[in-house]
């Protein structure tokens, strides 16, 4: 599979600097992978690009004025900026409802490694085959983040099978974020607790499967504890859900915030997949594996 890379001229004297242009080439690779050449210290080295796609229903923002005023550019907009500086490699776009296909066509899909997914007050109006191209992405390696209300979208419910329900109060309560897996490389870096000084409360029961890894739970001024960030395995792919992020208040310009999200999107990145099929149940002879 002919995929994109970039190479990237720089000049010799200085390896450190910008390339002085960018030049696009072709590369054989294995499907749903990028890489780009790059020149260090006058030596040309392949460094693999992380494909972000952030997806945001885009409502909020176009009809609340206080929430657009904490998020001008939307909250995919701000997503993408933070994912843009603090993740090395990648390239960010973003897709909103409003675009044909929700801007997820299969196209875009198939040139995404790491999907981030916010929604709340839209989930019904994404199209099922949208949702289905999403999870059969997921199922091939496709890494997803879920954020804050995005715990009952179509493709969160679906890749659960639960019904994602969960308690809530919109009443300025204080969010502390516990790390309760330290080891874990999307705690890395990240303040124990995380401290939101006002934020809305999520409480459970959250009607979710056991978490396959549980890094983050959080407890409310309000008495309440909420597992809030929660690693799933999904066919080869990875998901990530994390709670904070409600639209009013502007919790995605905490840095330990940004933090975890970085991380999450390292995480849920596999640059390369397991061979193993399976999509299909193959019909096995003796031997078929000598």
């Amino acid at each position: 599979m002919l995929l994109r890379a970039v190479v990237a001229l720089c000049i010799f004297n200085d390896p450190f600097a910008k390339p002085a242009f960018i030049l696009p080439v072709q590369v054989s690779e294995a499907k749903h992978h990028s890489e780009y050449a790059v020149m260090v210290k006058g030596c040309l080295k392949w460094t693999v690009i992380m494909r972000i796609t952030v997806w945001n229903e885009y409502v909020h923002e176009r009809h609340n004025p206080a929430v657009a005023e904490i998020y001008p550019d939307g909250i995919h907009g701000a997503v993408a900026g933070l994912l843009g500086e603090g993740v090395a490699n990648a390239q960010v776009q973003t897709a909103t409802l409003d675009a044909p296909e929700h801007g997820l066509t299969a196209d875009v899909l198939d040139n995404t490694d790491v999907l981030f997914w916010w929604a709340h007050l839209a989930h019904h109006k994404v199209a099922d085959e949208v949702v289905e191209r999403v999870h059969q992405r997921v199922m091939q390696g496709m890494g997803l983040v879920v954020m804050h209300s995005a715990h009952l979208s179509k493709i969160f419910c679906k890749l659960m099978g639960t019904t994602c329900n969960l308690r809530w109060r919109e009443a300025d309560d204080r969010e502390l974020v516990w790390t309760v897996n330290p080891g874990h490389p999307i705690a890395a870096g990240v303040a124990q607790p995380i401290e939101l000084a006002t934020h809305e409360m999520y409480g459970e029961y959250f009607d979710i499967p056991a978490p396959d890894e549980l890094v983050f739970i959080s407890s409310y001024s309000g008495g309440e504890v909420f597992r809030s960030g929660c690693c799933f395995f999904r066919g080869k792919g990875r998901v990530f859900y994390f709670s904070p992020g409600h639209e009013t208040y502007p919790v995605f310009a905490d840095a330990n915030i940004k933090q975890v999200l970085c991380n999450a999107a390292r995480w849920v990145y596999q640059p390369q997949t397991s061979s193993i099929v399976t999509d299909t149940s193959p019909e096995s002879p003796t031997g078929w594996f000598q």
